[in-house]
């Protein structure tokens, strides 16, 4: 089994559904398996940490430029707060992973909004100043 999950990924899923669907253990390739099960619990994280990045790099810059702020900017801020709440209803467990995910992200964020709007990465605070309330509900203009 372990071959076939090397050679193609694909089949070796089709392979694996099908032993479970028909409750076969002694076909499962458990390892394998397993693996490919935590790492489907961590794309869940990561895909949130993604959504927080490029939420909290626009929060930084409409904070910071306020003469910059574009529907761009309010859209994108909106986007990813609806997908970072979604991601968030259907996968509640990793609400206890909320503030670890916002500080991990923020140091991302920061470096990119500086990047980004060319000023120094002292005008962005060191630690994050934003909360998951904070994030999901700061006033950005239309739409909100």
């Amino acid at each position: 089994m372990t071959k076939l999950y090397d050679r193609d990924f694909f089949a070796w899923t089709q392979d694996q559904a099908d032993a479970l669907r028909r409750r076969s253990v002694n076909e499962i390739d458990w390892e394998n398996l397993l693996e490919e099960v935590e790492g489907m619990g961590r794309q869940q994280q990561s895909e949130l940490r993604s959504h927080l990045i490029l939420l909290l790099t626009h929060l930084l810059k409409w904070r910071e430029q306020p003469d910059r702020r574009s529907r761009s900017w309010t859209f994108t801020i909106l986007e990813q707060r609806r997908e970072a709440e979604r991601l968030v209803r259907q996968n509640p467990s990793l609400k206890p992973e909320l503030d670890a995910l916002l500080t991990d992200a923020y140091r991302v964020s920061r470096l990119r909004a500086a990047r980004e709007t060319r000023l120094t990465i002292k005008r962005f605070p060191k630690a994050n100043p934003f909360t998951w309330v904070q994030a999901m509900t700061e006033p950005v203009g239309e739409a909100d």
